[in-house]
């Protein structure tokens, strides 16, 4: 009985997986929403891309927010514009939201999750990005600068969130751009940077599922749901250290000042901070490797559960319209 389970198991990871790819490998970095468009910059490392959505209802003679949403490991944007649905949210809160493009280690050949996977240079030395020493810091700073030519955005108002490896990529952001963003929200990801020390203060809206074994909360190597390790991974530290120097480095007070649990959702908020800056830390039981209340792509059988318990896109907007940029 016990080998007749085991053979079951393996099909069902070899199905999930199989659909998985079936479904990644013909998405293009070519492919944009419908009313999205696909934008190129020069940069010193090759030209790079970003898809933009403007709501019509911005007001032009007014200064708008922009939201940058950073895809996770593989991409490409279009994919992250669909799972998250912060385009409906920049419609109806009138904002603009910009989805940028990594790299891929064949730069000659389209973007493929499982070939030619898309992925940033988030400070944990993994992939081509930190390989080839990507400099995707530099690549957000000036897209922000063309946006802001293009654009009457609010330089107060500028947010950068991410999910899984673009999570890790807002941190750096968080740790590397601060005199430009003004307060990051990573989703299932890691902070990488040691001891963060941003120029200027920011803000910090993190949430994470209890049982996301590809960012696990105690830390440590990732694998998938099944159990197989993540190979070529180095191992993650635990979320608690990480959330501890940020809070450190922006002078939050160490005991949060809110701590409560409703409906499965564990809320820790540390503040206020230099310049009135706050850390929400945010854990969702049971939760998988997924953007909360958003479209799931990945597979429940290699990422673990989504979740109802709340939408991430939501709370993290309301976090966002509460914590502009505010003076040094």
């Amino acid at each position: 009985m016990k080998s007749r389970s085991m053979v079951l198991a393996g099909f069902l990871a070899f199905f999930a997986v199989t659909f998985f790819w079936a479904r990644t490998r013909g998405a293009s970095i070519d492919e944009s929403p419908p009313d999205h468009v696909r934008m190129t910059i020069a940069t010193a490392q090759g030209d790079r891309q970003w898809i933009i959505y403007v709501p019509a209802s911005c007001d032009k003679a007014r200064l708008t927010p922009l939201v940058i949403m950073l895809h996770g490991f593989g991409g490409p944007g279009s994919s992250a514009a669909t799972q998250t649905l912060w385009s409906a949210k920049a419609d109806f809160e009138s904002f603009i939201i910009a989805y940028p493009e990594a790299t891929r280690p064949d730069k000659t050949q389209p973007q493929n999750f499982r070939k030619n996977p898309q992925a940033w240079n988030d400070g944990s030395g993994r992939f081509h990005a930190a390989a080839e020493r990507i400099d995707d810091v530099a690549f957000i700073d000036a897209m922000i600068e063309q946006i802001g030519k293009d654009h009457a955005i609010d330089p107060d108002r500028i947010f950068a969130t991410g999910f899984s490896n673009g999570a890790s990529m807002a941190f750096r952001l968080g740790a590397e751009l601060s005199q430009r963003v003004a307060a990051i929200a990573p989703v299932a990801g890691t902070s990488w940077i040691d001891n963060p020390v941003p120029a200027d203060a920011i803000s910090i809206c993190y949430i994470t599922g209890t049982a996301d074994t590809l960012n696990p909360i105690a830390g440590g190597f990732p694998r998938l749901a099944i159990g197989r390790r993540d190979q070529g991974e180095r191992a993650k530290p635990p979320v608690e250290a990480f959330i501890d120097q940020w809070a450190k480095s922006l002078e939050c007070p160490e005991t949060p000042r809110l701590d409560e649990i409703a409906n499965g959702v564990w809320k820790r908020v540390y503040g206020y901070g230099r310049n009135d800056s706050e850390i929400s830390f945010i854990t969702v039981e049971g939760l998988g490797h997924h953007w909360p209340g958003g479209v799931s792509q990945l597979p429940n059988l290699l990422v673990g559960k989504p979740t109802d318990k709340l939408k991430a896109t939501d709370l993290i907007w309301d976090f966002f319209k509460s914590h502009p940029k505010k003076g040094k």
